[in-house]
């Protein structure tokens, strides 16, 4: 292969997940962990998608409502809700979602940009893929996920004082 098709065909890795109904992704590289939703302590004067903080191995780690962090009704807890906590440049973030669905391997090229609508604040969208994703009687379906630009959300100056 040539570096030419190496770098328009690159693979990544993404962790895929679900908030409602909608399939979203994270790269790989910037997941540290994902832990089983517990209650994090609540922290006065912050956002409401600011569910609290919670100690990871000594390091206080904010807790998003990712679902009302995008504008979105809040998630409702259940069994498989979870916290996927991830690298924001030097420091760390933990986002509850509703339920972590696979790892998938996409290639770059296939990535689609984001539209380009008006919003008040940068688009934590930072493009579209389609993934072929296994039903529950085992067939295959196709699924569009929106890759998440953790930069983006990680903006709010409350999130990266909280992760300080």
């Amino acid at each position: 292969m040539s570096k030419t098709q190496e770098t328009e065909g690159e693979e990544r890795k993404i962790v895929t997940f679900t908030l409602g109904h909608q399939m979203f992704g994270i790269d790989m590289r910037a997941l540290i962990e994902i832990r089983e939703w517990e209650e994090p302590t609540p922290l006065p004067s912050v956002p409401s998608y600011v569910k609290g903080v919670t100690n990871l191995r000594g390091a206080v780690v904010p807790v998003v409502g990712l679902a009302e962090r995008l504008g979105w009704t809040p998630s409702v807890l259940h069994s498989r809700s979870c916290i996927l906590v991830v690298a924001i440049g030097q420091r760390q973030a933990g986002f509850l979602v509703d339920e972590v669905a696979d790892i998938v391997v996409i290639d770059s090229a296939d990535i689609q940009p984001a539209p380009d609508v008006e919003v008040n604040e940068q688009s934590a969208i930072a493009g579209l893929v389609r993934i072929e994703r296994r039903t529950s009687d085992a067939s295959h379906a196709e699924t569009m996920v929106l890759l998440l630009d953790l930069d983006a959300l990680s903006l709010t100056r409350h999130i990266m004082d909280i992760a300080a």
